[in-house]
């Protein structure tokens, strides 16, 4: 059974990204083999805490993680990092050696031993665009993208070896895809510089009859479809990555990341603003004086609004949580209705007499504001 992943990182559920990352990289440390020459189980838990860090240190996964559990992380493609080897995955964290390309020696060799395989490089990042209605940026939404990248071939199943053969040792790093060079300090001992091995290219392996249909690289170009969980309150321009749906990598090696730009059209009825939705309604003088019930529409149904007598343009109708959902966290934004008083451009005679008669009838009463701007500005905040 799994564990829980902060109890895994030994932080707080509060954790910023520093601490996660700095208690990462102690803990994986830590559980390096050479460090623990007899203990079996440390290669099995730096796996463990490398999908511990993939998860929280990603705010897509961290949120649905933290709402769900591991039930939350279905569709979310968090790698299996069982399939990798131990220096792969340092590799892939540490961008080689985990301490440093110069390693400290003795006549004894050091503390640490020898550098970790280099393997062979990761795959391509990818980056595809999904266009989106507004309802769908709102609530979420599940969408199939068409993505173009590598794939492992099918004819070699990505060892990159013809069908038959395999891939063998490298005879000139002996398997460890390093080269060390040792310099002597005289009686100070030596240093040890590890490179990437020429030959193999830093996978420990070589293929002495490559697949003709992949020359060797253990990949194709093809293309797939990819079923993307689009999370509740996403913004036009904003991208989520999906791990490990990218490219290929060479054998052995992980697959590059999948990108997916949003792009959410216009929306003829609301503007959005931050996690709010604003909505302009259009009334006429008349009924900006004299008042009147209307449906006002909303993204998760229609509002019944009252709009008081004496109702000024510009006046701010609030609807708490009815605007956009927080990406990543909790809560609605919310909608807020603008009042837009027309004013009529053509009239009839009869109609322009109307309205002088209605003017001699009027007094400065009639016009007198209830409140000053900053006051309804105030108001708009507190409703």
């Amino acid at each position: 059974m799994k564990r829980d992943y902060y109890d895994v990182l030994g932080v707080e559920r509060d954790a910023d990204d520093a601490q996660i990352k700095k208690a990462f990289r102690k803990l994986a440390r830590q559980f390096h083999p050479d460090v623990n020459p007899d203990d079996p189980e440390a290669e099995a838990r730096f796996k463990e805490l490398a999908e511990a860090y993939e998860v929280l240190s990603d705010d897509q996964t961290r949120a649905a993680y933290d709402r769900y559990g591991f039930d939350g992380l279905r569709g979310q493609a968090v790698p299996d990092f069982s399939q990798f080897g131990f220096a792969d995955l340092f590799d892939v964290f540490f961008g080689g050696d985990p301490f440093g390309s110069v390693l400290r020696a003795s006549g004894a060799g050091g503390p640490w031993g020898e550098s970790a395989m280099a393997g062979a490089p990761r795959g391509d990042d990818v980056e595809v665009a999904v266009e989106l209605e507004l309802v769908e940026a709102v609530f979420g939404a599940k969408r199939d993208v068409e993505v173009r990248a590598d794939v492992p071939c099918e004819t070699c199943e990505g060892s990159g070896a013809k069908p038959g053969t395999g891939r063998e040792r490298c005879p000139q790093c002996q398997g460890t895809g390093r080269m060390r060079e040792v310099s002597s300090l005289g009686g100070f001992g030596q240093f040890i510089r590890t490179s990437t091995c020429n030959l193999c290219r830093g996978q420990g392996t070589i293929v002495r009859e490559p697949c003709t249909t992949c020359r060797g690289t253990g990949r194709t170009r093809a293309t797939r479809t990819v079923t993307v969980e689009v999370p509740a309150g996403i913004d036009d321009g904003q991208r989520l990555r999906i791990t490990g749906q990218g490219g290929a990598g060479g054998p052995g090696a992980r697959p590059g990341d999948l990108y997916v730009l949003a792009r959410v059209k216009p929306d003829p009825r609301f503007r959005r603003d931050g996690d709010d939705l604003v909505y302009r309604l259009d009334l006429t003088m008349v009924d900006a004086a004299l008042g009147l019930r209307t449906l006002v529409p909303a993204l998760d149904g229609d509002i019944d609004l009252k709009i008081a007598p004496g109702s000024q343009p510009g006046d701010v109708k609030v609807f708490r949580n009815r605007g956009v959902p927080v990406l990543q966290g909790h809560g609605r934004g919310d909608l807020r209705v603008v009042l837009n008083v027309t004013v009529p451009r053509h009239l009839s005679d009869e109609q322009r007499e109307l309205l002088r008669h209605f003017e001699e009838l009027s007094t400065d009463k009639n016009y007198q504001p209830d409140e000053g701007f900053l006051d309804k500005l105030r108001a708009a905040f507190r409703q």
